[in-house]
C-alpha cells in the first residue's frame, strides 16, 4: 500500500460523495469544463465558476543568516522552518525529474488537472483497492500555498483538511496557476515549498540535512530519496530503521525506475543508484544562539538577538519581531570582529577559568559609530542540562539555600551587555568622567586647582549609621583610598591619581543633577529600582560621581567612545548591513548618533583621561599620577581610560580606549554582588589591556585632537595677591578677599621670617581656585621663582 501523510478521500463521507461523482469524473475527460462545474455542485452546491482562482502572494518563510563583520563568516541561522529558495537552473536535474517520477509523471501533459487519474482514484477507493491520491504536483503545489498564504488557523484548516470541497477548489486554482505560470516555475516554486522532515523544508535544506550539499550537486540515488520523502516525511524518515526500509523499496522499486521509464536515466544509471546506502544520520539543524559556530561568539549573537527583539522596525510586538527574525531570509552581517573577540576570550581564558564564579567581563565599542566590535566572558554560552546539571551553586546564600544554581561555567543570561534580570554591576570610579565632562562644559577648565582632603566634609546626606557618614550627623564625608591622597589637584592630577575628595567637591559645584544628566546623555540606562529612585532626586545623590549605580560594560565602552568619537554619542548597535531576500539594503542598525557634548569639551576630557592610564596630557601635566600606568607600554598606542574600584573591590574595572576602539572590561560576581572577594585590578587590568594591544597591533598610530580653544584648559587666569612675607591669617585673608581658596602648603626655604607666607606656588590661576600658601622656615630660598601663568607644579599637590 502506498502510504500518504494526507489522503483526501479516507473518512465515509468522502466516499459517499465520491459515489455521487464518479460518473462525472468519467466523463471529464471529454468534457472538463462541464465536468468541474457538475462536480462543484455535487460536493456543496457552489458553482465552479464562482470558486476563487487567485492565489494570494506569500512568501514561504526563509532562513535568516547572520554573518561576522567580513560579511562571509556565518555565527548562525534563524528560521521558524528550514527553508532557502534557490532557482531551477540551481537544482540538479536529478532532482527536477526525481520528483516528477515520484508525484506526477503526467506533469508535462495536463493543464493543473490529471482527470483520468481522478476517475482512477475514485475508482479504485470505492473498490476497496488501495487508497490512491489524484493531486497533480501542481495542485499539491495550490495547497501548500494556501497554507502558508493563511491568515489565520482557520484558513489553514480548510487548506488541508481533507473534503472534496478542498479537492475542487485545489483544481479550480490549479488550473488558473497553470495559465500563470510555466511549468519550469512551477517546479521550482514546488520543490521550494515541499517539507521533507528533519526539520527540512524546501530541496535547499534537505541537499543540506540528509546530504550536506548543494541540490546542484546531488546524484540519481540522492534525488530519488529526497523525492520519495515528500508523500510523507514522517513515515519515509530514513534515520529511522521502519522509515529506512521503507524509503529504500520506494526509491528503488518506484522512483529509480520511473526515472527509467521517463527516458531521464539509463537502466545503468539506475542499478548504480540503488547500490548507494540510504543515510541513516543527518546533519544537525543549528538554531539560535546556542547553536552559533563558535561558543564564544554565543554572547555577541544574544546581544543581536535582544537588539533585533527591541527595534519596532520589525513589528510591533515582539511575537511580530520574532517571526521576521526567524522567517525573513534576512542576510545580517554584523559588527563583530572574529579576531578581537577570539583574542579576548583568550586573554581572558588565561586568567580566569570558566569555572569561576567571578566574571571578567569585557565589551569593545567603536568610536564615532557605536558598532559593537568585541564581547568576551569566561563563561560557555550554553543551557545547563536541568537533568544532569554542572553548574555550581549560586555562591548567594538565600539561593543556594534553596539549590539554584549559579552562572558558571554556562550560562545564557547576557551578563555583559545587560538585560532580563541581570542590572549591572558597580563599577566605581569609571563614572568621574561624567563629572569631570560637566564641569567642562559649565565653563570650569581642566587646571581648575581644587584643595582635595583626606577626608571631605560635603553637602549631601546619608545615613547616620552608614560608615561614611560624618561623625555624629547624617552629612556625607566621602574619604580618598589613600590618606595619602589629599592636596591640591586639577582636572589632570585627580583624574589621574583618582582623588575622590577632588570630586565630590567639584560634583557638588556643578550640580549632581546634571552630572546624572549627562550620564544619560552619554546612554547610562538606570535599571534597578534603587537607581531609578536616585535618578530622579539626583541633585542629592552625591555618590554618583563615585561609581555606585550598576552599570555594563558594553553601555560604558561606549561612554568613553563617545569622548573618542568628538562628543559624539552613538547607540551602540551589532549591525552592518541587514539585505533583505530580495536584495533589498535596509537602514535599520546603521549608526544613530547625536553630539552629547561639544567637540571642544570631549577632546579636553579624553585629554585628562590620558592621565590614569600612563600616557602623556597635550594640554597640560599628569603630575606623575596614574592608576593604570602600564597601560601606554603594553598597547603602544596613543591611549585614555580610567579605572574603577568599588568598596572593598567587590568589582574591579578597567576602561581603555584609542581612535579604533574603546575596550571596557569589569571583574564581578554576577550571581551575588554582596560577596566578600576581592577584586584582582592586575587581572582586569591585564585582559583589558592585552586584548587592546592585540586588535590594534599592525594599525597606524593615530593622535588624539586638541581642543580648538585653549581656554577649556586654562581658563580666565586671574592673578593672585602678592602675601610673601605676609603673616599667615593676613595672607589667607587677600587671597580669599580676590576669589581664591588659600590652602596651607609646604615649609620652604626663604628669606621671609619663619611662619610667614614664602609666597604661593602659582601667579595666577582660576577665580574660586584653590592656591597654595607656602610657609617660609625662615631660611635662604633655593627655589626659582614660578613662571607666570603656570598652576600647580610639577609633583606638587
Amino acid at each position: 500500500m502506498r502510504r500518504r501523510d494526507h489522503n483526501i478521500f479516507t473518512n465515509a463521507t468522502s466516499l459517499l460523495v465520491c459515489g455521487l461523482l464518479a460518473g462525472v469524473v468519467v466523463a471529464a475527460a471529454a468534457f472538463p469544463a462541464a465536468a468541474m462545474s457538475g462536480l462543484a455542485a455535487k460536493a456543496g452546491g457552489t458553482g465552479f465558476a464562482s470558486l476563487p482562482s487567485e492565489l494570494k502572494d506569500f512568501s514561504s518563510p526563509q532562513i535568516t543568516r547572520v554573518y561576522a563583520s567580513d560579511g562571509r563568516t556565518l555565527l548562525t541561522t534563524f528560521f521558524d522552518e528550514f527553508r532557502s529558495d534557490v532557482p531551477l537552473k540551481d537544482i540538479s536535474k536529478n532532482v527536477q525529474t526525481a520528483i516528477i517520477a515520484a508525484e506526477d509523471r503526467k506533469f508535462y501533459e495536463h493543464n493543473g488537472v490529471d482527470l483520468k487519474g481522478v476517475a482512477r482514484a475514485f475508482v479504485s477507493n470505492n473498490q476497496g483497492g488501495a487508497q490512491q491520491g489524484a493531486s497533480t504536483l501542481t495542485m499539491q503545489y495550490v495547497r501548500m500555498s494556501l497554507a502558508y498564504s493563511a491568515t489565520n488557523p482557520q484558513e489553514v484548516v480548510d487548506a488541508t483538511k481533507d473534503t472534496p470541497k478542498r479537492k475542487i477548489t485545489e483544481m479550480k486554482y490549479a488550473l488558473q496557476v497553470e495559465k500563470q505560470l510555466s511549468k519550469e516555475q512551477i517546479l521550482e516554486r514546488y520543490l521550494n515549498i515541499a517539507p521533507f522532515g528533519n526539520q527540512a523544508y524546501g530541496i535547499y535544506a534537505a541537499s543540506q540535512v540528509y546530504f550536506n550539499k548543494k541540490p546542484k550537486d546531488l546524484d540519481v540515488a540522492e534525488a530519488a530519496m529526497l523525492a520519495g520523502m515528500v508523500k510523507a516525511p514522517s513515515s519515509f524518515n530514513p534515520t529511522v530503521k521502519s522509515g529506512h526500509d521503507q524509503i529504500q523499496a520506494r526509491r528503488d522499486n518506484y522512483i529509480i525506475p520511473g526515472m527509467v521509464e521517463m527516458g531521464a536515466i539509463t537502466q545503468a544509471d539506475a542499478d548504480k543508484a540503488k547500490k548507494e546506502k540510504i543515510p541513516t544520520k543527518v546533519k544537525s539543524v543549528g538554531n539560535g544562539c546556542v547553536s552559533v559556530t563558535k561558543n564564544s561568539w554565543g554572547f555577541f549573537c544574544d546581544y543581536f538577538y535582544r537588539w533585533w527583539m527591541s527595534q519596532e522596525a520589525f513589528g510591533a510586538t515582539s511575537y511580530d519581531r520574532e517571526r521576521r527574525l526567524k522567517s525573513g531570509g534576512y542576510k545580517v552581517v554584523t559588527s563583530i570582529d572574529l579576531k578581537g573577540t577570539e583574542s579576548a576570550r583568550a586573554e581572558i581564558a588565561d586568567r580566569q577559568s570558566d569555572s569561576s564564579q567571578n566574571a571578567l567581563l569585557l565589551a569593545g565599542v567603536e568610536p564615532g559609530t557605536g558598532k559593537v566590535r568585541l564581547l568576551a566572558t569566561n563563561r560557555k554560552y550554553a543551557l545547563d542540562d536541568s537533568a544532569h546539571p554542572t553548574n555550581k551553586l549560586s555562591p548567594d546564600p538565600a539561593k543556594k539555600k534553596k539549590k539554584i544554581r549559579g552562572s558558571f561555567p554556562k550560562t545564557t543570561n547576557p551578563l555583559i551587555t545587560g538585560g532580563g534580570d541581570i542590572t549591572g554591576y558597580q563599577a566605581g570610579s569609571v563614572f568621574k568622567m561624567f563629572t569631570m565632562v560637566t564641569a567642562l562644559e559649565k565653563g570650569i577648565p581642566l587646571n581648575y586647582p581644587i584643595n582635595a582632603p583626606a577626608v571631605f566634609h560635603s553637602k549631601y546626606k546619608t545615613s547616620p549609621t552608614d560608615s561614611s557618614a560624618c561623625p555624629g550627623s547624617d552629612d556625607w564625608c566621602p574619604r580618598n583610598a589613600s590618606a595619602k591622597e589629599a592636596g591640591v589637584f586639577n582636572m589632570w592630577t585627580g583624574f589621574g591619581a583618582s582623588v575622590n575628595t577632588f570630586f565630590v567637591p567639584l560634583e557638588q559645584k556643578v550640580g549632581a543633577d546634571n552630572v546624572v544628566a549627562t550620564a544619560k546623555r552619554f546612554g547610562i540606562q538606570f535599571r534597578t529600582s534603587t537607581d531609578i529612585l536616585q535618578a530622579k532626586n539626583a541633585a542629592g545623590w552625591g555618590s554618583f560621581t563615585l561609581g555606585v549605580m550598576n552599570s555594563t560594560p558594553l553601555e560604558m565602552a561606549n561612554a568613553y567612545a563617545t569622548l573618542a568619537g568628538d562628543g559624539k554619542y552613538c547607540e551602540p548597535t551589532p549591525i552592518e548591513q541587514i539585505t533583505t531576500q530580495d536584495g533589498e539594503k535596509i537602514d535599520v542598525g546603521k549608526p544613530h548618533c547625536i553630539q552629547a557634548t561639544t567637540k571642544d569639551v570631549a577632546r579636553a576630557a579624553l585629554d585628562a583621561a590620558r592621565c590614569p592610564v600612563g600616557d602623556s596630557s597635550q594640554l597640560g601635566s599628569c603630575g606623575g599620577h596614574s592608576t593604570a600606568g602600564n597601560t601606554h607600554g603594553i598597547v603602544d598606542h596613543p591611549v585614555f581610560g580610567k579605572t574603577g574600584t568599588t568598596d572593598d573591590s567587590k568589582t574591579a574595572s578597567l576602561i581603555i580606549g584609542t581612535t579604533s576602539l574603546v575596550v571596557a572590561g569589569y571583574m564581578a560576581n554576577p550571581d551575588w554582588q554582596n560577596h566578600h572577594d576581592q577584586m584582582s585590578h592586575p587581572i582586569i587590568n591585564a585582559a583589558v589591556q592585552y586584548t587592546l594591544k592585540d586588535y590594534m597591533k599592525g594599525k597606524p598610530k593615530v593622535q588624539f585632537k586638541t581642543p580648538g580653544n585653549d581656554k577649556i584648559s586654562t581658563g580666565d587666569l586671574r592673578s593672585i595677591p602678592d602675601v610673601t612675607c605676609d603673616s599667615m591669617s593676613s595672607a589667607k585673608d587677600k587671597i580669599s578677599g580676590a576669589g581664591f581658596d588659600p590652602v596651607t602648603g609646604p615649609t620652604v626655604d626663604s628669606d621671609c621670617p619663619a611662619g610667614t607666607a614664602a609666597g604661593t606656588s602659582e601667579d595666577r590661576t582660576i577665580k574660586g581656585g584653590a592656591v597654595t600658601i607656602e610657609v617660609s622656615n625662615g631660611k635662604k630660598n633655593q627655589q626659582q621663582n614660578p613662571q607666570p601663568g603656570t598652576t600647580t607644579k610639577p609633583g606638587r599637590r
